[in-house]
């Protein structure tokens, strides 16, 4: 018996057919670049998210911010607290030494399933104190960890833990934190639970995340010169990638974020170049 030949470009044909009616053309043109090799799933395109940032915790060890910012880093998220008791022991130096850059500084604090969203808070803000007016909201970080990736934690039980966590920040800081999550948490706890007005960082080492997001994590193996990541107990190579979603002036009207001086100072550079040619 003859076999029959697979019409691929119909099937591809009909794939993006799907993809516009379920996610727009915008994510049905990068699917065809994707498959066409032009571009790699989960590399963002610099020409449509030049806004880059990393985010850090103990594990990238002594970090020389200074280096790092010359790296066309714009952002950086910085653990601070996970749960109720703990601080990553290099918080307290790096939220320090990020300050004397031009970099736009957030803190992160680690969901903990086991505490209540109160205690939570209360060990945030008395790790990380008041913010400058160049600092990023407060970051959630809500992903699955330990016996809870096999046996998680009820919708409900969770969504109050963090309702109250995302209640006693936002009336502390007067701004609405940003929620970290993963593809399997945020359809387990995120997804349909009111939680549309918090600015979405999404974890997606694959590709691109078809969800409404303010910053991608869109690799954990990135490599930049400018931190040793030495620990008592091992050496760490990597550090996180991430993007924002738009342009650097949408980025700061988004977070209500005024310009570096560095970056005031190319702007008046540039205004008194195109006036002396005028």
């Amino acid at each position: 018996m003859k076999g029959r030949k697979i019409a691929y470009g119909r099937i591809i044909g009909l794939v993006l057919t799907a993809v516009v009616v379920c996610f727009g053309i915008p994510y049905a043109i990068r699917l065809k670049k994707i498959y066409n090799g032009e571009i790699i799933a989960n590399i963002p395109d610099p020409d449509k998210y030049p806004v880059m940032g990393v985010d850090v915790s103990r594990y990238q060890g002594q970090i020389q911010w200074p280096v790092i910012e010359e790296q066309n880093i714009t952002f950086a998220f910085i653990k601070a607290t996970e749960g109720s008791s703990h601080q990553d022991p290099r918080f307290a130096e790096n939220w320090k030494e990020v300050q004397k850059t031009n970099i736009y500084a957030g803190a992160y604090h680690f969901f903990s399933f086991e505490s209540s969203g109160e205690t939570q808070a209360q060990n945030f803000i008395a790790t990380v104190g008041d913010l400058e007016e160049t600092n990023l909201p407060p970051v959630i970080d809500l992903e699955f960890y330990g016996d809870y990736s096999s046996t998680p934690l009820s919708r409900k039980e969770t969504q109050e833990i963090l309702n109250a966590l995302l209640k006693n920040l936002e009336n502390y800081y007067h701004v609405k934190p940003i929620i970290y999550t993963t593809t399997r948490a945020y359809y387990h706890y995120i997804l349909g639970g009111g939680y549309g007005a918090y600015p979405l960082w999404f974890r997606n080492t694959y590709q691109e995340p078809v969800v409404n997001w303010s910053f991608w994590q869109y690799s954990d193996q990135g490599k930049l010169a400018g931190y040793d990541g030495i620990q008592r107990d091992h050496t760490e190579m990597y550090i996180d990638l991430n993007v924002y979603r738009s342009s650097y002036e949408a980025f700061l009207e988004e977070f209500s974020l005024p310009e570096t001086a560095a970056e005031t100072l190319d702007h008046d550079e540039e205004k008194e170049e195109k006036e002396n040619r005028t």
